[in-house]
């Protein structure tokens, strides 16, 4: 697929309706019922194994072995992150504010900090590997114009 058809264009997309739905729904949450934003946890939770699912797949299935290990890696990257949240963040917070709930509070908004963090550097990796793949397109492309000039010549 050439430049000509914006290659990222369905990606970008993807991306763009997912931010709207982070923004919209720490918007809509911040300061609601909480039996409310439990419920969008349950279904978060949901997608979330469901994307789990989908890259075991795509590790065991893909033709690519570079892309079976990026998908390894994803994979891996999010377990070792629940693993922090679910027992070291826990542990060294436990016991600096004024009851487990606070603890608890904390180690979450430390987390939810961290994940924006990491978001905003993945779209920084994504921005430097699009355009990489960009001249790296256009360069292909100039390759085969002149190789045509050369042909018929």
């Amino acid at each position: 697929m050439g430049l000509k058809e914006g290659i990222f264009a369905v990606k970008l997309c993807e991306l763009e309706q997912e931010y709207g739905r982070l923004q919209s729904r720490i918007h809509l949450f911040e300061g609601k019922d909480a039996a409310q934003a439990q419920q969008e946890i349950l279904r978060l939770q949901d997608e979330y194994r469901e994307h789990k699912l989908l890259l075991d797949e795509q590790i065991r299935s893909s033709r690519s072995s570079a892309v079976s290990s990026l998908s390894k890696a994803q994979l891996e990257y999010g377990q070792r992150v629940e693993q922090i949240l679910n027992e070291e963040l826990p542990n060294e917070m436990r016991g600096r504010n004024q009851s487990c709930a606070e603890d608890q509070a904390e180690v979450m908004t430390l987390y939810a900090e961290y994940a924006i963090d990491f978001a905003t550097q993945s779209m920084r990796q994504a921005l430097a590997a699009a355009l990489s793949a960009v001249v790296l397109q256009q360069r292909a492309e100039q390759d085969q114009e002149i190789r045509g000039k050369g042909e018929s010549t």
